[in-house]
This record gives C-alpha cells, sequence and structure tokens, in this order.
C-alpha cells in the first residue's frame, strides 16, 4: 500500500506554492462551498503518491460506498499537490480529502474546521501507520544520515510527511541543517524521488516504505537496485478528514461513520460493493481498509514541528 506501513517544509516559498496550487484545482461549482444542507454533491479530493492517472479509479469503490450510503453524488477531484487540497477546502471547494499526515495537521491547525475520519491500514488489528525512508544505489559509499553531508538529496514536497518533514527531523538529529549542508531536490512525488536517485540525479532519496515496491512491481526501477539506509519510526497514515464548514452536521458525520465501520474490505464485499476480497481495490495497494483516526494521533507531527521549527510549521500549533 502506498503509505501503507508499520515500523520512522514549506520554505520561504510557502505562500506562492499554496497560491500555485490552488490555481491547479478547477472550481467546483457543484460542491458545498456554502455550508448548507441542500448540495447533493459531495466533493472528494486526493493527492496521488505518484504521477498516475488512476488515482480516481484506485478511489472508485470508496466513492461508490459513499455514493449508496449518502445518497449523494460524489465527485472526485484528483489534486496537483497538498496545497491544492488545504486551499480547496479552506475555500469550501473540497468536502472531504485524503491527506498525507503533515498536510493535515498544516490544514487543521490554519483553522480550516476539518476532522480526521479514518486512515488505512493492511491490518485490521493493526493502527495505521508507514515509515519514511532514505534510499541510495546499490554500492553507495553513502551508509547512513551523518553520510549526506554534502550530497544532492531527493525529497518529495514540501508540505510531505515521510517525504520532508520526517527526514529533516532525522537529519536534524544527527546534526545535519538541509538548508545548509546538503543540496535538497524537491521532486514533486514519492516515486520520482527514487526515480531520480535511479537513474544519478541525486545521491540519497526519501520515500514512504511501500514506493520502492511499488516501482519493482512496475518495471521501473530493477529489484535490488535500491536499498534503504534510514528508516523512521512509525507514523500514523494518511488521514482522510471531512470539512465540517462546507458540508452539513449531518453529512459530515455520516461520511466519518461510513468510513469508519464500512470502508473496508470484508464490509464492501457484504454490502456488494466489490465482488470478492481479491478483487476489491482500494488505494495505494491496501489491503484491509480503513480504521477510525482523531486529531491527537497526529501530535506526534505537532512534536517534529516544535523540534524542526519547519517553516511550513509557523501556522502548527496544539491551540489551531
Amino acid at each position: 500500500m502506498r503509505h501503507d506501513h508499520d515500523p520512522p517544509l514549506l520554505r520561504s516559498k510557502t505562500a506562492r506554492t499554496f497560491t500555485a496550487g490552488l490555481l491547479a484545482l478547477p472550481l467546483l461549482a457543484a460542491c458545498g462551498s456554502s455550508g448548507g444542507g441542500g448540495d447533493e454533491t459531495i466533493t472528494f479530493a486526493a493527492v496521488p503518491a505518484e504521477s498516475s492517472s488512476t488515482l480516481e479509479s484506485s478511489f472508485e469503490n470508496v466513492t461508490k460506498l459513499l455514493e449508496e450510503e449518502t445518497g449523494k453524488k460524489v465527485e472526485f477531484q484528483n489534486a496537483s499537490d497538498y496545497a491544492a487540497v488545504i486551499e480547496g477546502m479552506r475555500a469550501g471547494q473540497i468536502d472531504a480529502a485524503s491527506f498525507g499526515p503533515f498536510a493535515y495537521v498544516i490544514a487543521k491547525d490554519s483553522g480550516i474546521n476539518i476532522e480526521p475520519a479514518a486512515a488505512p491500514t493492511n491490518d485490521k488489528a493493526k493502527d495505521p501507520a508507514y515509515t519514511s525512508l532514505a534510499y541510495v544505489k546499490k554500492g553507495s559509499d553513502v551508509k547512513d544520515m551523518k553520510d549526506l553531508k554534502g550530497k544532492k538529496v531527493c525529497f518529495v514536497d514540501a508540505a510531505s510527511t515521510s517525504g520532508y518533514l520526517v527526514p529533516m527531523k532525522g537529519l536534524q538529529d544527527e546534526g545535519i541543517d538541509i538548508d545548509k549542508d546538503l543540496e535538497p531536490v524537491m521532486s514533486g512525488g514519492h516515486d520520482a524521488s527514487l526515480l531520480s536517485l535511479n537513474s544519478g540525479d541525486c545521491d540519497v532519496a526519501f520515500a514512504h516504505d511501500a514506493m520502492l515496491t511499488t516501482l519493482e512491481k512496475s518495471g521501473q526501477v530493477d529489484k535490488g537496485s535500491l536499498e534503504p539506509i534510514w528508516e523512521s519510526d512509525p507514523i500514523t497514515e494518511d488521514p482522510i478528514a471531512v470539512n465540517n464548514d462546507s458540508l452539513d452536521a449531518d453529512t459530515a458525520a455520516k461520511i466519518t461513520n461510513i468510513l469508519r465501520e464500512k470502508a473496508n474490505v470484508p464490509a464492501m464485499v457484504e454490502a456488494g460493493i466489490c465482488d470478492s476480497e481479491d478483487d476489491c481495490v482500494l488505494p495505494e495497494e491496501i489491503t484491509y481498509g480503513y480504521k477510525e483516526v482523531s486529531d491527537s494521533n497526529f501530535d506526534s507531527i505537532r512534536d517534529i514541528c516544535d523540534a524542526t521549527r519547519a517553516d511550513a510549521c509557523k501556522n502548527i500549533g496544539r491551540e489551531g
């Protein structure tokens, strides 16, 4: 699964990135921007972990479930980046969205009235969690995080949890400053980060723990050609959050309960959404489904922000 996992900046250009992201997201005339209860369309957005045109199809069973259970049409939006989702929610143009953990905290603590409903896991008995890894080409002289000084390092996105913020903390723990001690490259996607490493465009690359497997399966990276040199502590998985300002209270509660109780493979088979468990496709290769999470599950992100003082964290705080 994408950010599916078990064992762990927006810099000065933040405003420009957010503005560009918002412009990249189409204006949604049908979404619940008024916050009233009369709208019959739920606008659902997600950001791909890799450059993919199949994101909508991977969410098809989830959106079908929401449509059947709420009686409303679900309009899916494949957003360009997390900034587009954050600003789309702020503008009332997005009703529910799949976030990265860091992007969720940025959105929540900057004053957007959202609440996390659920996050994915491959095992019903395990909490939703994944990790960030640093990869090098096999045979590299870079053996651990201390060796990153002076190297060209690929990150994902300034609002990426496992592709930037968590690596920033890992580097800081080794006394390495992202801006002063290495050459950072923002690759734009977890796949792009590893593909840049594979092609020799960077010396080290960060990505979430399932991305290399995905690229090896697709043949884009030869099995065994890239190897990890560092892994983070567990990070709470990507939440789906609901927008309490664009949705009426009843619909927001209904979506939350559906995701927590029915957005899993066994329940979707029982409901007739999927024909069988083997053929029940969920986003980013999720093999079980979604489990309940709450805002407090993301306090570890706030802790990392306290420690790193990353520019992207300036709006983050437990009172926000």
